[in-house]
């Protein structure tokens, strides 16, 4: 399946002393750096928020407008940014039918991603969805959605169609309705399937007693001279 991603690395952190989520250490990697493992399969790739610096070769960096405009604004610059690029590069095609929407503060998100790949793959017909009250969800023409083992609804970590999503960020840029908007009223009006993904999986970071009770850190080891962490694409 080709789809690329937007991965979501702006927000303030204020929970967290501004300490920025996607430098904070899960298992020997910033949570970017597991993020952009998360969407390796990618054709191409966005990351939103400040300029990290050290990027894979061919990683996007864009930034939301304004700056901590929240998630919608986010997804939104993304979108606009992989859509740049694709005009800029008319030898690169079409940009891909979906687009893999992660937010950075997810470390194990990886078994998430690969639930949502495989039932965007597989038809309606023969994987359907299971919503959180036990029924089957929609056909999900534009995607489909992450749905924890608690069943709670993740829109920050979902395959969605390239042309809807563009759509739907569009249409909210006309209204003014983008900064510090609600993903779920961007979403909206896209038909997405909810999918339960692996326990654990969404598990996100907020707060220092989230970042304890998931055994990460602000910093890396000192395991010595030229040990430090390094983006690898």
């Amino acid at each position: 399946m080709e789809f690329d991603a937007i991965i979501l690395a702006g927000g303030r952190s204020s929970r967290l002393g501004g300490v920025p989520k996607s430098r904070l250490i899960y298992d020997g990697a910033t949570l970017l750096e597991r993020s952009l493992r998360s969407a390796a399969a990618a054709g191409r790739t966005v990351v939103v928020g400040p300029d990290p610096g050290g990027l894979p070769v061919g990683v996007l960096s864009c930034r939301e407008d304004p700056p901590f405009a929240g998630p919608a604004a986010a997804i939104a610059a993304g979108v606009g940014a992989l859509a740049a690029d694709y005009a800029g590069r008319p030898e690169a095609g079409y940009p891909a039918p979906f687009i893999l929407v992660l937010a950075c503060d997810m470390p194990r998100s990886a078994a998430a991603v690969r639930t949502l790949a495989d039932a965007l793959a597989a038809s309606p017909a023969d994987s359907p969805a299971v919503t959180p009250d036990g029924t089957t969800g929609s056909e999900g023409r534009d995607g489909v959605m992450a749905v924890s083992a608690d069943g709670r609804k993740q829109p920050l970590l979902g395959f969605y169609s390239t042309a809807g999503l563009q759509r739907c960020a569009e249409d909210a840029a006309r209204a003014g309705s983008l900064e510090n908007a609600s993903v779920f009223a961007l979403l909206a009006r896209l038909d997405v399937r909810e999918v339960r993904v692996p326990s654990g999986s969404t598990d996100d970071v907020d707060t220092w007693d989230d970042a304890s009770a998931l055994g990460m850190s602000d910093r890396f080891p000192d395991l010595g001279p030229g040990t430090g962490p390094e983006f690898r694409s």
